[in-house]
């Protein structure tokens, strides 16, 4: 037991004297707290559970402690023997003195402590004489690692005019080192007013009221940060990050004219929908916020104008929407207005901007312009040549006292059916017209200025109707052959119905009358009955018909148109007798056929088959004495010159 309480005592003396020299180290770097140097001098004589305490970054040998025994009497009876964490790589024992000393410099960020065991062994017998105890070498810390930022650079955005202590964006660093070596403490460096950082927490805010943060006065800030560890202390390390602040735009302007007054000329021949000129307008604002919208506020109450933008360029585009007329009115003054697209900030100051505007309309040489932009005229076809159908009129509007000569564009009156005055623009009939070939004649008349050098003439177009008189007779039209059955027949029976066409056109329609003729009408065996709305129906007089006696029947029918002048047409309906079997109907096409001959036709059809048939054995005769045998030739070799001869 003497010798354990040896052991104590010096390990304990050791120990205690070791953290003395440590201390001075730690009171200098902060490495060595309060509670551990108390541990160091409060240790407990019947406890092996003791701490060793080394510094890290001291190289190789460096003494840590000392182990001692009751049993050590210095004569080298007894030895010590390590073991545990570290042992012989790290740390080494002088077996003799029981001396503990490092292998090489220690890191306490790779590992802070070391548990390690030890032993006394007599040197001869080998025997324990003291049994293992545990012991722990803790590395202090040494402000050996400066604070690393997460990024290298940061980017951030903050709204101009933002109000004093906005957030705008955090940093953050770290540090492997503990206790006051590894607290970080931030701060700008250089002379930045615009912006803050929290010691603390690393976030950057506006140090700037609202009216100072101004992105058309400077929109990129770069602002270094420095993290100092030792809460900043001057002999803490430190390290710097980059932070880009872009100071974002909000609509805090309105956009102006670049000038108060613009002038353009534009011909007054210019069409609509053409570009007058540009206004150019400016706003420092960027994107959605320098967006403009342009308008005429007054002095366009006809609306000749208007202003669009250009979205590439940004300019407002005035159009003209009408057609100018320098006659009528030389300039324009308009006041135009412009404003954003999107609602201004209530930071921006002042009002909408305006602009004068002034348009003058320059004269050109224009052809002549027609009174109207057609005309429509009416003739008689039987109008005689020379008779006058209308007129047209055009002016110079330039120089209205200038005479305006007028022709006719032929290629729209091929025929010349057509004449007018080039001095006064009458039209009249050439040629003879018939409404029935071309009931419409559509011209062109062309009008130009009666000068050496006329300009592009000018066109109207004319359309000339054909107005109908009663020049053509009326036509019969029979939907079906007409007949009737032999022997079947009653009197008063419709045998066909029929209409009448006419190529006329009255105004209020055609009302056609029908009538036998009359000098058919006691001796017919038919009759006309006029239904009254322009068809009349062809009726028989007698009971039977003989189709022997009289196979054809001709009933002339008369036609009038009833119109002034009246037109009269006679035409006849044929109608056969045929032999009627079934339901009132011919029997066959060939008895049809057959039926309409009379006995002279059936002679004749007789008197034509006999001479045929004398004409046929006539032929058949000759052909018969041309195929008599040919006597025969002897054969030899004058055979083929006999056959020659013959």
């Amino acid at each position: 037991m003497r010798t354990l309480y040896g052991l104590v005592v010096l390990l304990s003396l050791a120990v205690f004297l070791d953290s003395k020299s440590l201390r001075g180290h730690g009171e200098k770097d902060g490495s060595a707290p309060e509670d551990t140097r108390s541990e160091l001098k409060g240790v407990k004589q019947a406890s092996w559970r003791n701490r060793f305490f080394v510094r890290e970054g001291i190289g190789k040998g460096q003494f840590i402690g000392k182990l001692h025994s009751d049993d050590d009497v210095g004569d080298g009876s007894v030895q010590y023997i390590l073991s545990g964490e570290g042992n012989g790589d790290v740390f080494t024992i002088n077996h003799e003195s029981g001396e503990l000393f490092t292998t090489r410099s220690l890191d306490r960020e790779e590992k802070a402590v070391y548990s390690l065991t030890f032993k006394v062994v007599n040197t001869l017998t080998g025997q324990v004489v003291e049994p293992e105890t545990e012991f722990s070498v803790v590395v202090l810390d040494v402000n050996d690692h400066a604070p690393a930022f997460s990024q290298d650079t940061y980017v951030a955005t903050v709204p101009e005019h933002s109000n004093l202590g906005t957030s705008v964006t955090q940093v953050t660093a770290t540090d492997v080192d503990v206790g006051l070596n590894g607290q970080i403490f931030y701060s700008i460096t250089g002379e930045h007013s615009y912006f803050s950082v929290d010691p603390t927490t690393g976030v950057i805010r506006s140090a700037v009221g609202a009216g100072d943060l101004d992105r058309e006065q400077m929109e990129n800030h770069q602002v270094f940060v420095k993290a100092t560890d030792m809460s900043g202390q001057k002999r803490g390390l430190s390290s710097t990050t980059v932070v880009n602040i872009t100071v974002t735009d909000i609509n805090d302007n309105l956009p102006r004219f670049a000038q108060g007054e613009y002038q353009f000329s534009v011909p007054e021949s210019i069409k609509p929908g053409s570009t007058v000129g540009r206004l150019k307008a400016t706003d420092p604002d960027v994107g959605k916020n320098a967006e403009m919208q342009f308008s005429i506020i007054d002095g366009d109450h006809t609306g000749m104008f208007e202003i669009s933008t250009d979205k590439d360029t940004q300019e407002g585009v005035i159009i003209v929407r009408k057609p100018l007329d320098y006659e009528r009115k030389q300039s324009y003054t308009v006041l135009a207005k412009v404003k954003n697209q999107v609602q201004t900030h209530p930071m921006s100051a002042g009002s909408v901007d305006m602009a004068q505007v002034e348009i003058s309309v320059e004269d050109v040489d224009e052809p002549p312009v027609f009174y109207k932009e057609h005309y429509l005229m009416e003739v008689k076809e039987d109008a005689s040549v020379g008779t006058t159908i209308g007129f047209v009129y055009a002016m110079d509007t330039d120089r209205p006292q200038t005479p305006v000569k007028y022709s006719i564009d032929r290629d729209t009156d091929i025929n010349h059916r057509f004449d007018i005055d080039e001095a006064s623009g009458t039209l009249t009939v050439a040629k003879s017209l018939d409404r029935e070939a071309a009931a419409w004649h559509n011209i062109s008349v062309i009008a130009t200025e009666a000068s050496d050098n006329p300009p592009d003439n000018s066109r109207v177009p004319v359309y000339i109707r054909i107005q109908d008189i009663n020049d053509n007779p009326p036509m019969m039209v029979v939907e079906s052959a007409s007949f009737v059955c032999e022997g079947h027949q009653t009197a008063g029976q419709l045998v066909q119905t029929v209409t009448a066409v006419d190529l006329d056109e009255p105004p209020n329609g055609h009302k056609f009358s029908f009538s036998m003729a009359p000098d058919e009408e006691k001796t017919s065996l038919f009759t006309v009955q006029d239904n009254g709305d322009n068809t009349a129906g062809i009726l028989t007089r007698q009971a039977n018909f003989d189709r022997l006696s009289q196979n054809v029947h001709q009933v002339p029918v008369v036609i009038t148109d009833g119109e002034t002048p009246m037109h009269v047409s006679t035409s006849t309906v044929i109608v056969k007798v045929c032999s009627c079997k079934r339901e009132g109907h011919c029997d066959s096409e060939a008895e049809s056929f057959f039926g309409t001959l009379g006995v002279r036709e059936y002679i004749i059809i007789f008197l034509a088959l006999g001479s045929i048939l004398l004409m046929v054995c006539a032929l058949v005769k000759i052909s018969c004495m041309r195929m008599k045998p040919t006597p025969s030739v002897p054969s030899g070799p004058d055979t083929a010159a006999l056959a020659l001869v013959s």
